[in-house]
């Protein structure tokens, strides 16, 4: 997936979206210079000379190794003078297949594409190499003296020109690899932890909790536009409206349509905060939407679990699976209008999970025959339910998004034993 925030974005103004052929051609008449994350090329990729490195290979590994850049074919790169490429030369499946064979490890994400003038009369070729989470990547070429022997380097961007990674930045690359898996989980888990310490903090009787944090596999850079308060509350009402068309029961009230009650978000640490917490307003539901692309939505489930709990063994925490099945349809379109708005081109992985203040069993609440509400003999009453996960991209379309929404309410209703669909 191209990025849709990159160098001339930033330069020209432009708002996130797809690259075009006049943003490339703007910044070029103005001379943008090359720098790590922009190298301009008069000619497309060759084949490798003399038999040894692969240069589009080369070219690609650096971008990844360092912060992600654009290969732009068509113009010159000592003056930036627009010349455009012979379409006819351009060979998408051999440029791939040449990345394929000569790094590692592979990167899945590389977008290649013609940007053509709308007389047609001049293109470019651009190639969009987002920063690799698996950095270091080694370019595999055949050594100077003897053809047969395979050799490896590790290439990167030394602002406007190709270098060559020294042992101890090789280390350092692996360990930034690592430290950079670890963060991730470290800062999912601590959305998760933050969530749950808001929802908790007032709550005079024992409740469960769904707790769900949604995050881009490639944050926004800092430089991208923020999300205004005005997008903030638009993007909330157009996530419910897509919400309820993924489901069938329509009688559910789910955490978006509980934020209706809230006129406007209030400011966080580089975020938008929802909630029906202060002044308690129905069921209490905690948002966030973050400027990075990140969503967290957290919804009460025992409110209201059952009308009349008389004569039922009501020993632990009640869990309402129907409001379970809405918050994650809602985090789903929530996350996908997020990421769309903001223009977030990766994609994005949810965690969800069923939490309390304290280990208790939980008891999930279910409703039969359209109205009569009760809770299964046959389900089981776990103490922790685990997180589950689910995965998406701002391009999916509803079908998508309400088979993911099913996955994590399946993952979720059979740690109680019991199967039901949204």
């Amino acid at each position: 997936m191209a990025r849709s925030w990159t160098r001339l974005h930033e330069h020209l103004g432009a708002a996130p979206g797809p690259l075009t052929f006049d943003m490339v051609k703007e910044a070029a008449e103005a001379n943008l210079a090359e720098s790590d994350d922009l190298d301009w090329k008069e000619q497309l990729p060759q084949p490798p000379r003399d038999g040894r490195w692969n240069e589009l290979a080369k070219d690609v590994a650096a971008m990844a190794n360092t912060r992600g850049g654009l290969l732009i074919y068509g113009v010159t790169d000592q003056d930036t003078k627009p010349v455009g490429i012979a379409l006819d030369e351009v060979n998408e499946q051999q440029y791939r297949q040449w990345i394929r064979n000569h790094v590692q490890p592979y990167l899945p994400d590389i977008a290649i594409d013609v940007l053509s003038s709308d007389d047609g009369a001049m293109s470019f070729l651009v190639i969009d190499v987002p920063a690799s989470p698996m950095a270091p990547h080694h370019v595999y070429g055949t050594a100077a003296k003897d053809k047969d022997q395979q050799a490896a380097v590790v290439p990167y961007r030394d602002r406007d020109h190709t270098a060559w990674m020294a042992e101890h930045q090789i280390e350092r690359a692996y360990r930034d690899r690592f430290a950079r898996a670890q963060h991730v989980q470290e800062e999912t888990d601590r959305l998760v932890a933050h969530a749950l310490e808001n929802a908790l903090a007032d709550e005079a009787e024992p409740s469960a909790w769904f707790i769900t944090v949604a995050r881009p596999d490639r944050p926004l850079p800092r430089t991208a536009p923020r999300l205004s308060r005005e997008m903030a509350g638009y993007v909330s009402t157009t996530a419910n409206t897509r919400s309820q068309a993924l489901t069938r029961n329509r009688h559910v009230v789910g955490p978006l349509r509980a934020l209706e009650s809230v006129s406007s978000p209030r400011p966080g640490l580089r975020r938008w905060v929802f909630s029906t917490l202060y002044p308690r307003l129905g069921r209490p539901v905690y948002a966030e939407l973050h400027h990075d692309g990140s969503t967290v939505l957290a919804a009460n489930l025992s409110w209201k679990a059952l009308r009349d709990p008389a004569g039922l063994e009501t020993t632990g925490i009640l869990v309402d699976a129907d409001v379970v099945g809405a918050a994650c349809r809602d985090v789903l379109a929530l996350a996908h209008d997020v990421a769309r708005q903001l223009g977030v081109d990766s994609s994005v992985s949810v965690t969800a999970v069923i939490a309390t203040a304290e280990p208790a069993p939980l008891m999930p609440v279910v409703t039969e025959h359209s109205s009569f509400r009760s809770i299964p003999d046959q389900a089981r009453r776990p103490r922790r339910i685990q997180p589950v996960t689910a995965l998406m991209t701002p391009v999916d379309e509803d079908d998508v998004l309400r088979a993911s929404a099913q996955e994590l309410f399946t993952d979720l209703m059979h740690q109680f034993g019991i199967t039901v669909d949204l």
